[in-house]
């Protein structure tokens, strides 16, 4: 049997299994030793095929589909320094549990380690980064190797998927000659079968009744307990930790990733300004609770981090259906390895409805107070970043995907996007919380949620500018919001801004670019906003393309704004919780 016969029925073998173990998309990065994979995944008839020049931008736009799809997204690139540039999104996508397949093509064993071209070692490249590394064996034509190479893939795609989701590495060697034979009628027809090789089963971890009884028994023995929820995307869960909420008569600390901040869920028990009041010592202490229940990774809030290490002493169950280990201040008192929505409806029967809700009055008053006073933002004329995010939740579509870039933007969405009913799906890259990849992660999203609005600064568009060439490639329809601050923002905000002998080189690192060039390079439309009727105007209209719509700021201007909305709501927070109002 010759070599490409046994190429191409081994390949055709994997990829055949690829589609039936759910995968639908895949990226490829062109290269010449992944040429044997990458035409035969292009033959398939029901794999859509996404082309990518840049490696980097390829694996963040797969993390972007797998994240909006929630489905096993696979990635091909070639040998040598090509597989080290997926490094950044397989570190986020294992931290952010999302499902990748890994497919790197390699030398084979023989020139390995002789000085060969664009070899490196590929060999548990990723490390602990992915879930599961399998050095493919060589392709053979046999019927053990036909069945090795679609268990394999079985295995990858149910390994990525299971709980917790994340990316798994297959690294295929290849010997010469790389084409395979196309011209089979065959091809996805050798050694078929009607249903796959293997079929792989999961389930969600779940609590017997006794256990869930046990711990509907420890919670409602507390009086002051609050509910924390971090970033998450369970289906249902929104409504099931309501219905909890509302039986317990709990406040709900939602973070903006925790897909609670929008929706037709009852909004009643939704606590969404914590961030700013938290930043008061008289609110930490009289809102302290006697019991957390939190869901999801860990908040974005710092205030609210700060907020649970004050709260040692208290009884904190973390409730994590990947079992993971969510606790960097080393401070729960019970780790709760169960689906976080089955978790909520297990426990439901065994509570009575409470009738006190004091301490999730006090909550709500602080609350709603803080709201008050955060909506005076809305009274700037001046082209304000906080601003721009309470303006999004009023202007943004019903049911538009809202993608939000790291450092400035995420915080200022945590402070100033509240509570609404109209549907708005939050994402962002919260696992490593790099800017890397933030542009190819949206327009990956974006292929399978519209509309979508990504929001972000200038280094963060910057740093990945070539993610660009995916909406001209694929007419994807995105709508960029920039921030243009002229550097990093967020370091205004941290201690070194008490440095200025070398803060602005080291930290500021204003670029000076004029962004309007790039995106017309990228076939894209270009706004600058000089007001807010612009921008409101610019936000009703539907986007068919690539389009950048740039809001010029001040990082000076911008830290006083929020120093001095935080210090006028902490003096409102005293007077209330000290009975003056």
């Amino acid at each position: 049997m010759n070599h490409q016969e046994s190429l191409t029925s081994y390949i055709a073998a994997f990829v055949s299994e690829l589609y039936k173990s759910g995968v639908e998309d895949v990226v490829v990065s062109p290269g010449s030793r992944s040429t044997p994979m990458a035409m035969v995944i292009h033959e398939h008839p029901e794999l859509r095929v996404h082309i990518h020049v840049d490696e980097r931008s390829a694996a963040f736009f797969a993390l972007g589909i797998a994240k909006a799809s929630k489905r096993p997204v696979a990635i091909l690139c070639t040998s040598g320094t090509a597989a080290a540039n997926y490094f950044p999104a397989i570190a986020e996508a294992n931290i952010s549990r999302v499902p990748l397949i890994v497919m790197t093509a390699d030398r084979p064993h023989e020139l390995r380690d002789v000085g060969a071209p664009q070899a490196i070692d590929q060999i548990h490249l990723y490390g602990n980064h992915v879930k599961w590394f399998v050095e493919m064996a060589p392709p053979e034509n046999t019927k053990e190797m036909i069945r090795y190479a679609r268990t394999v893939c079985a295995r990858a795609a149910s390994t990525a998927l299971r709980a917790p989701a994340g990316p798994v590495h297959l690294n295929f060697p290849f010997r010469e000659p790389l084409i395979p034979q196309l011209d089979r009628d065959d091809l996805f027809e050798l050694n078929e079968r009607a249903h796959g090789y293997v079929k792989i089963q999961s389930g969600d971890v779940s609590l017997t009744k006794a256990q869930a009884e046990e711990m509907a028994e420890s919670i409602t023995a507390y009086k002051r307990g609050m509910i924390v929820c971090g970033p998450i995307e369970t289906d249902g869960f929104a409504e099931a930790v309501t219905q909890l909420a509302k039986k317990l008569k709990l406040p709900i600390l939602a973070d903006p990733l925790s897909q609670l901040r929008s929706g037709k869920h009852d909004g009643t028990f939704i606590i969404d300004t914590y961030d700013t009041f938290l930043k008061n010592e008289a609110a930490m202490q009289q809102l302290k609770p006697d019991l957390i229940i939190r869901f999801g990774a860990m908040p974005v809030s710092k205030s609210l981090t700060i907020f649970l290490k004050e709260c040692e002493d208290v009884r904190q169950f973390v409730v994590d259906g990947g079992g993971g280990w969510r606790d960097p201040g080393m401070i729960s008192t019970e780790m709760i390895y169960c689906q976080e929505t089955n978790l909520c409806h297990s426990i439901l029967p065994f509570i009575e409805e409470r009738t006190d809700s004091c301490f999730f009055d006090q909550w709500k008053d602080v609350n709603q107070l803080t709201r008050h006073h955060l909506a005076k933002i809305n009274e700037t004329d001046a082209l304000s970043e906080g601003k721009l995010f309470s303006q999004l939740a009023e202007t943004l579509p019903k049911g538009a995907t809202l993608f939000v870039g790291n450092s400035m933007p995420i915080r200022d969405l945590d402070t100033f996007f509240h509570f609404n009913e109209k549907g708005i799906k939050i994402m962002g890259n919260r696992g490593a919380n790099g800017i890397d990849g933030v542009v190819s992660t949206a327009l990956g999203a974006a292929t399978r949620s519209q509309p979508l609005y990504l929001v972000l600064g200038d280094l963060t568009f910057f740093h990945d500018l070539n993610g660009l060439i995916a909406a001209k490639q694929y007419d994807i329809p995105i709508h960029i919001i920039l921030i243009n601050n002229n550097g990093g923002g967020i370091f205004s905000f941290l201690p070194q801004a008490n440095h200025p002998k070398n803060f602005e080189k080291l930290f500021g690192t204003p670029l000076n670019l004029e962004f309007e060039h790039v995106v017309k390079m990228y076939g894209g439309e270009y706004e600058l906003i000089k007001d807010w009727r612009q921008f409101a105007d610019v936000l009703t209209h539907d986007c068919s393309g690539l389009k950048v719509t740039e809001i010029t700021t001040n990082r000076d201007r911008n830290l006083a704004e929020h120093r001095e909305l935080w210090a006028s709501v902490s003096q409102e927070i005293s007077r209330l919780l000290a009975g003056e109002c």
